[in-house]
């Protein structure tokens, strides 16, 4: 199973656990500052699997988290997004 991330840019505080807790190390942390003058996280996705482990723990709920689940999708695009499943913490 395939993951991807995405980061709150300007929700990120930049508090680095999400780092600490990625198995893969798909997640670092921006040279750029945010509205706020935080330095938040962002990621490549390189090797994300979809665990989840840094939406759980992040503090400011700025990351979404999605899995492709690539055993029943089809090459395109479209089927890609329809099998993507979308996991946060609300």
């Amino acid at each position: 199973m395939a993951g991807r991330i995405t980061i709150d840019f300007e929700r990120c505080k930049g508090c680095g656990l999400c780092v600490a807790v990625c198995p893969k190390a798909s997640i670092g942390i921006s040279k750029k500052a945010n509205k706020s003058g935080y330095l938040p996280a962002e990621t490549s996705n390189n090797n994300c699997t979809g665990c989840a482990a840094c939406a759980l723990i992040c503090p400011d709920a700025a990351i979404i988290v999605y899995r492709d689940d690539k055993e029943n999708s089809k090459s395109t695009k479209a089927q890609e997004s329809k099998n993507s499943k979308r996991i946060s913490k609300q």
